[in-house]
């Protein structure tokens, strides 16, 4: 899968992981690994951005088995950016799904 791809689809659901609850660093990994092959130099670099961006905000949570831990809390400017990726990721889905399933595109509407 292109690398730029599967970034933004990654992105897309470390927003929605988040927006389910706060959760930290090592747990979003997790949360994903158990999908797809991924690993930590590839998640916290997009919490880097996505929290320079405003989408979240941090803080942290003292752990009984560890050092504190730095949880990500979705923003509602976050909320909406997740909002309108899912718009995107469905428009695509169905369009890709449409194509491969040799259907003919519906006159009046552009992607």
């Amino acid at each position: 899968m292109n690398t730029q791809f599967r970034k933004g689809i990654i992105e897309m659901c470390v927003l929605a992981l988040i927006a389910e609850k706060d959760r930290y660093g090592y747990e979003i990994v997790q949360s994903i690994a158990s999908y797809t092959d991924i690993n930590e130099g590839t998640v916290y670099p997009i919490l880097r951005r996505l929290t320079t961006e405003e989408y979240f905000v941090t803080y942290l949570k003292e752990s009984t088995i560890g050092p504190a831990r730095k949880y990500y809390h979705i923003t509602e400017k976050g909320k909406a950016y997740l909002g309108s990726l899912k718009n995107d990721w469905q428009e695509f889905s169905n369009m890709v799904n449409d194509i491969l399933q040799g259907k003919p595109k519906n006159e009046g509407i552009d992607l």
